[in-house]
């Protein structure tokens, strides 16, 4: 069980990708659903903040700490309702439930290695289970919401386990439900619908395809498209690297904006959607208003920069601090604005900070 009272806990920048972050002030480790759900009430009825914490991958802690309870999610469980290849599985594919505090990319590699197709695009994301439908997490043509089936929550506000199917989570680009309603929904595992077989889901990313040597809507083996998309993140500092501080970051800081085609800037990516607006992309707007790879010398302190492999990642060079990274952030954003009159949202959760200060 989860010590309701709780412990003192590393400085949450030893747990975060950024490396950045002040300490808690109280932690449980929940290593069952059961523990999960009881530490949140637990501190839920104490009135007490909670931080929900998986892999740290999205998420920024000022450096004054969280002046709360820090739950640690280390539920583990991988559950195919059939084996992969058996008879039933070639007819409707496999649903898998998996525990919200399974490790992301190891799931990905299992799925490849058993057939499993749909999430293979998504290789090298850093973070938990249990992190992906909040965000809705995509890369490379691929969006978790095309094969989640449902996502079983603790709901804070009621005090009761609900399973929502996935018409309900309410998903659009980097959006769901539970971003939406932030700290309601507790993710206790996804339930995931995945076709079976050896080739992965058709193509739908151009970058992607030129490396695999397929046309756009084509397939190819799943373990080539794996060791694609892990190339193309190690590329640009999206693979984790102790050594490499271009990995010392949350990924892409800012979300594609989707814009009124009228605001589009000439020359800029874009890509349809529903409503009649366009999507482009954060990384070219960064790049166009002045801000080159490894940007960020000059600004503050100079110790948080942009990556030298993708202007979309800002990055804690060694020594920054959560400071540091906010000011490079408002200085990118607010120069992106000032160029294009569009105004970047930054992707990562931000707790105890904000873009908004001076």
């Amino acid at each position: 069980m989860a010590d309701p009272a709780g412990q003192a806990g590393p400085r949450l920048a030893e747990r975060t990708t950024l490396r950045l972050g002040g300490p808690a002030r109280r932690w449980v480790r929940a290593g069952t659903e059961q523990d999960l759900v009881a530490a949140v009430a637990d501190a839920d009825t104490a009135g007490e903040p909670v931080l929900l914490l998986g892999g740290g991958s999205n998420l920024v802690v000022a450096d004054e700490g969280f002046a709360g309870t820090v739950v640690e999610v280390a539920t583990r469980g991988v559950a195919p309702d059939v084996e992969a290849g058996g008879e039933e599985a070639a007819c409707g594919g496999v649903l898998v439930e998996v525990a919200a505090g399974e490790d992301w990319d190891a799931l990905v590699a299992t799925a490849v290695e058993r057939g499993w197709v749909g999430i293979e695009a998504l290789s090298g994301i850093p973070g938990s289970v249990g992190a992906t439908p909040v965000q809705n997490v995509g890369a490379y043509g691929q969006e978790v919401s095309q094969t989640i089936a449902s996502v079983r929550t603790y709901d804070r506000r009621d005090r009761q386990v609900r399973t929502l199917a996935n018409a309900d989570c309410d998903f659009s680009y980097r959006h769901s439900r539970f971003k939406a309603e932030p700290g309601r929904h507790v993710v206790l595992s996804v339930t995931f619908q995945l076709a079976t077989g050896t080739r992965g889901a058709p193509v739908r990313y151009g970058e992607l395809s030129r490396v695999l040597g397929v046309e756009p809507g084509a397939r190819a083996p799943l373990a080539a498209v794996r060791e694609a998309v892990l190339g193309l993140r190690a590329g640009k500092g999206m693979v984790l690297d102790a050594d490499d501080h271009d990995t010392w970051s949350a990924g892409s800081f800012f979300t594609n904006p989707v814009v009124d085609a009228a605001l589009l800037p000439e020359g800029a990516p874009a890509w349809e959607q529903p409503d009649g607006r366009v999507k482009t992309s954060a990384a070219w707007l960064i790049e166009h208003a002045g801000f080159a790879r490894g940007y960020g010398a000059d600004v503050g302190t100079g110790r948080a920069r942009l990556s030298s492999k993708h202007t979309l990642a800002l990055t804690n060079r060694g020594a920054a601090s959560t400071d540091d990274l906010l000011v490079l952030a408002r200085h990118v954003r607010d120069g992106v604005q000032q160029r294009f009159g569009i105004r970047l949202v930054n992707e990562p959760v931000l707790l105890g900070c904000d873009l908004d200060g001076a």
